[in-house]
């Protein structure tokens, strides 16, 4: 008898280790605030600064039809128009010029996102840390694109200025709205390169940040390893 509760307390106290030892590894899974805060902000930096240099060097854009940038849709017809008459290389030129801006633009995004990581609150980092895939981006989207079209806006202007386009081009399109019955076209072609290479940029870090999230080998800090094991539990939960 006495043997038999000897076992029994033996195996309850085993029991009862494996169940601390759970709950104590439960506990180390889970990051301090500092941690998860810590781990998130690796990511972004990583992420980010990946997708901002991969978009700044000479080509990302013109040699990608993927995002290459061309003329706003309604003034392709005035750019067909050219073509028939022997100013395609012009074009092309004017073209290769807006994509050239962009490159130069995304050379300033940059220290742009790495401000707004730094200064990035503990709620905000948690909530984008658990927020599932994207979540990263859509909160830069909302906390730079500001800052980034102010920055972005003169890089391009310098393209577009340096074989003189900005003026003829918005003498051509002033002159083509005169014409009675047309759709009026917007002659700024800066906010149209701003635009779609900041669309380009957000593209990229997405695919950046999801790679992190979905793939422990991106994880490159003790930090980031720890903050997004414990994001990837809360996928279950989502």
């Amino acid at each position: 008898m006495k043997k038999f509760i000897y076992a029994t307390v033996f195996c309850l106290s085993l029991a009862s280790c494996d169940v601390l030892k759970s709950v104590a590894t439960d506990v180390l899974s889970i990051p301090t605030n500092e941690e998860a805060a810590g781990g998130l902000k690796d990511a972004l930096k990583q992420g980010f600064g990946n997708g901002a240099d991969a978009l700044s060097v000479p080509g990302a854009f013109n040699n990608n039809n993927l995002i290459r940038i061309l003329l706003p849709e309604d003034a392709q017809k005035v750019a067909d128009k050219l073509r028939t008459i022997g100013m395609g290389a012009q074009v092309d030129d004017v073209i290769k010029k807006l994509n050239e801006g962009a490159e130069n633009a995304v050379k300033t995004a940059k220290p742009i996102f790495m401000d707004a990581v730094t200064n990035m609150s503990f709620s905000d980092a948690m909530g984008v840390l658990t927020g599932g895939a994207g979540s990263a981006t859509r909160y830069l989207k909302q906390t730079t694109t500001g800052a980034l079209t102010e920055s972005f806006r003169p890089k391009i202007q310098a393209s577009l200025d340096q074989i003189g386009v900005t003026k003829h081009w918005k003498d051509l399109v002033t002159t083509y709205n005169k014409i009675p019955f047309v759709t009026k076209m917007n002659p700024d072609l800066n906010a149209h390169v701003t635009e779609k290479a900041l669309v380009a940029l957000f593209n990229k870090v997405e695919v950046e940040e999801n790679l992190i999230r979905d793939n422990p080998s991106k994880r490159a800090t003790e930090l980031m390893k720890k903050a997004f094991a414990y994001a990837d539990t809360k996928k279950s939960t989502q």
